[in-house]
C-alpha cells in the first residue's frame, strides 16, 4: 500500500497507463575515462532520475512517462539542467512531490555548479502554475527539506526498486 493510499484510502490514479522502459545508455570508453573531461548531457541527466519511483505505484516515473528524454534541457556553459515532467493525470495530487523527487535527486547528482528547474509540462496539470511556482521558490524547497516526514517519502521514492 502506498503513503498516499494509507493516508486517503485511495488512489489518484487506481489505473495507471504503463510504457516501455527505453534501453539503458551505452556508456563510452571516453565517459569512464576520468581523464577526459566530458559535458553532461541530456541522457546522462536522464539516467539520473529515470528510476525515480512513483509515489503512488511500484513503477518508475519513466515507465509511468512522467519522464521522457526529449524533455530535459542541458546547458553546460550556463550551467543549467530544466526538467519538465507530466502528471499521468490533471488533477494529480503527487505532482509537487514527484518534483521535488526530481529536483533533489538532481541536487545530490550534479556538481553544484548546476542551476536545475524542474517544471510541469505545459498544460499538463491542472494547478501547473501553482505546483511551479512551489518548485521554484527556494524557500519553500528549503524549508520542505528539512522537514523530516517529507524527506523520508523523497528517500523512499529515491531508493532503487528492488
Amino acid at each position: 500500500m502506498s503513503g498516499k493510499e494509507r493516508l486517503t484510502g485511495r488512489l489518484d490514479n487506481a489505473n495507471p497507463t504503463v510504457f516501455k522502459a527505453s534501453k539503458e545508455r551505452e556508456i563510452t570508453a571516453d565517459e569512464e575515462d576520468d581523464d577526459v573531461v566530458d559535458a553532461i548531457d541530456q541522457w546522462e541527466v536522464f539516467d539520473m532520475i529515470r528510476a525515480i519511483n512513483d509515489p503512488e505505484h511500484p513503477l518508475s516515473l519513466e515507465e509511468l512517462n512522467v519522464l521522457q528524454q526529449s524533455h530535459i534541457e542541458v546547458d553546460n556553459c550556463r550551467n543549467y539542467v530544466k526538467v519538465l515532467f507530466t502528471p499521468t493525470i490533471p488533477h494529480c495530487s503527487m505532482a509537487t512531490l514527484i518534483g521535488l523527487s526530481i529536483r533533489v535527486k538532481l541536487l545530490r547528482a550534479l556538481p553544484p555548479r548546476f542551476k536545475v528547474d524542474v517544471i510541469v509540462e505545459p498544460g499538463s496539470h491542472a494547478s501547473e502554475l501553482a505546483v511551479n511556482k512551489q518548485l521554484a521558490d527556494k524557500e519553500r524547497v528549503a524549508a520542505a527539506l528539512e522537514n523530516s516526514h517529507l524527506i523520508s517519502v523523497i528517500n523512499q521514492c529515491l531508493t532503487p526498486a528492488t
